[in-house]
């Protein structure tokens, strides 16, 4: 970046990026193939920046095309809930980020349900519902399908739904959209086969987390083809369901505000703390949420209360926990890492179950470790005062990554061993990618575009001192382009975004304050801060195109 226009810069960038080599070492591939969004390049390695690429070529292997009743599809699968986990890293380089999300709400039945899948006929995964949870297409060979025991996608469209938002910003499209996603959050909470009344929570028969396969005691046959829910399913509350709700309804909220509904969003908000009353009262037990409240039936064992399920590390980024409750569900996956003693705490669920529908203890989701936990946990890490751990995650699955060639759906958590062809790779890898973006870089979109700029960068936790970060959406030309560079006597962040407004909470390396800050050579007010004991200094400036932050430590 230029230097032209910042005046009494006390810290200078010292190497231009990319680049080949630097000092004597390649710092950058041949072809850059660092570059993307969200990329990064370095002065010392290119091997966070090769990870990324490798993370989004997996994600991009997911990519399909569907023609469906004249219409041409991009999904990535073509299940809805893959398609939403994946597209919080698509997000930023996909063209057609719409068509199966618009497609999933024209689709919407009367009583609110979402479809969630599209499969050639003759898989029959249509044969495994009832009549009113499919829908054939002959014409196409292809079937619309809703696995009726899921209660996870009415509010995986919503956060589908907000990731178009952020990107598109089309006011037009959330005028048509949003009825839609408010029907379906009012089904969950009033269908009786959706939402249990004395709790006041959403229920779903007996499965592993958020899977699609339920625990019947006579059953132990993974190639149990019922999907149904009838007077015979044994139902259970489960947390994740309920914590996705919780951040469905406060994205409904958002999409309230931003048309002008002041007291809708009002509406919704206050539902949303009702409903996280119910999740804590019944299913948190002080370090993290049980697994399952299971409703009028035993379950499978007496182990529920002390079950941490993968959707832990997912609530750590849906806005339900304080700081110190993230700190408790991470210090839960740490104990596991030394209970267990396997290479790694990522787990599925743990402690696994004897024997779930014919998955052994560390099979599958019955226990293996996932790299979705690990995205999300590091994520979370990034946000709660373990920054430390947050890198520690990424920097051993960059090592997992240069040892395999790629990354996992699974692995057996005793010896590592891959559990592939199980499940989309994809979905860890984004989970992954948006660890990276949003809690390495720390950069997030709080409206649309960028427009309010969320920074948050915690690169002092990292070995690396110089560097250069891009993300932002390649359907819109939205780029934000972040130089840093880290001395003895302070930081230095060079941002140039389309952001009209910086909200800087910037982390510090361990033992330092800030002394002053300046944005463009000029000085600003601003608060040392921490989190935990992870220090801070936060301001908040108008966005320009360019901004150059200085900040100089106390001596």
């Amino acid at each position: 970046m230029s230097e032209k226009g910042v005046t009494d810069m006390h810290i200078e960038l010292e190497h231009e990026l990319p680049a080949l080599r630097i000092d004597g070492r390649q710092n950058g591939t041949y072809n850059n193939e660092e570059l993307g969004l969200p990329g990064i390049l370095t002065t010392t390695d290119f091997r966070l920046g090769e990870f990324m690429h490798q993370l989004r070529n997996i994600i991009w292997d997911d990519r399909r095309l569907v023609f469906l009743d004249g219409k041409m599809l991009m999904c990535s699968k073509n299940w809805i809930r893959d398609h939403v986990h994946e597209m919080k890293a698509f997000c930023h380089w996909e063209y057609d980020i719409g068509s199966f999300l618009n497609f999933i709400l024209d689709t919407q039945r009367e009583d609110g349900q979402f479809f969630e899948l599209v499969k050639q006929t003759d898989d029959r995964h249509w044969a495994m519902v009832n009549e009113d949870c499919r829908v054939f297409y002959p014409d196409d060979n292809q079937t619309l399908v809703r696995l009726e025991l899921e209660a996870d996608i009415e509010y995986l469209v919503v956060e589908g739904a907000m990731h178009y938002y952020r990107v598109t910003g089309d006011p037009d499209w959330l005028r048509r959209a949003l009825p839609k996603l408010e029907k379906g959050i009012l089904y969950d909470l009033t269908s009786e086969k959706r939402f249990d009344k004395a709790h006041g929570l959403v229920k779903r028969p007996f499965t592993i987390d958020t899977w699609d396969f339920f625990y019947e005691p006579d059953n132990h046959s993974k190639n149990a083809p019922d999907r149904r829910i009838s007077e015979r399913s044994p139902m259970s509350v489960m947390h994740g369901d309920n914590t996705g709700v919780y951040q469905a309804m406060n994205m409904l909220a958002f999409f309230n505000r931003k048309l002008g509904m002041e007291e809708k969003a009002t509406e919704w908000e206050k539902r949303a703390e009702v409903l996280r009353g119910n999740i804590f009262r019944y299913l948190y037990n002080g370090r993290f949420f049980i697994h399952q409240l299971h409703l009028g039936h035993n379950g499978a064992d007496d182990r529920e209360n002390e079950r941490l399920s993968l959707s832990n590390a997912y609530a750590l980024n849906r806005g339900i926990f304080t700081v110190e409750e993230k700190r408790r569900v991470i210090e839960s996956y740490l104990a596991l890492k030394e209970k267990t003693g396997y290479f790694a705490e990522w787990f599925s669920i743990y402690p696994p179950y004897d024997d779930f529908i014919g998955y052994k203890p560390g099979q599958y989701v019955n226990g293996a470790i996932s790299p979705f936990t690990a995205g999300e946990l590091a994520k979370g890490a990034f946000s709660c005062g373990y920054e430390a751990y947050g890198w520690d995650i990424l920097s051993r699955f960059i090592e997992m990554r240069e040892r395999d060639g790629k990354i996992f759906f699974l692995y057996s958590p005793i010896d590592c061993t891959p559990q592939d062809k199980q499940g989309p790779s994809a979905w860890g890898a984004a989970a992954l990618l948006s660890a990276i973006d949003e809690g390495l870089a720390g950069i997030e979109d709080l409206d649309t575009g960028y427009r309010d700029l969320g920074f948050s960068p915690r690169f002092p936790v990292t070995p690396y001192r110089e560097l250069r970060y891009l993300t932002g959406y390649e359907k819109t030309g939205t780029v934000v382009d972040v130089r840093f560079i880290q001395k003895d006597e302070g930081l230095r962040y060079d941002i140039l975004s389309p952001a009209e407004t910086v909200r800087a909470h910037i982390l510090l390396p361990d033992g330092k304050k800030a002394d002053r800050v300046f944005v463009n050579g000029t000085p600003v007010a601003f608060e040392n801060t921490a989190v935990w004991e992870s220090p801070y200094v936060d301001f908040t400036v108008p966005g320009e195109k360019k901004l150059s932050i200085e900040v100089l430590f106390e001596r």
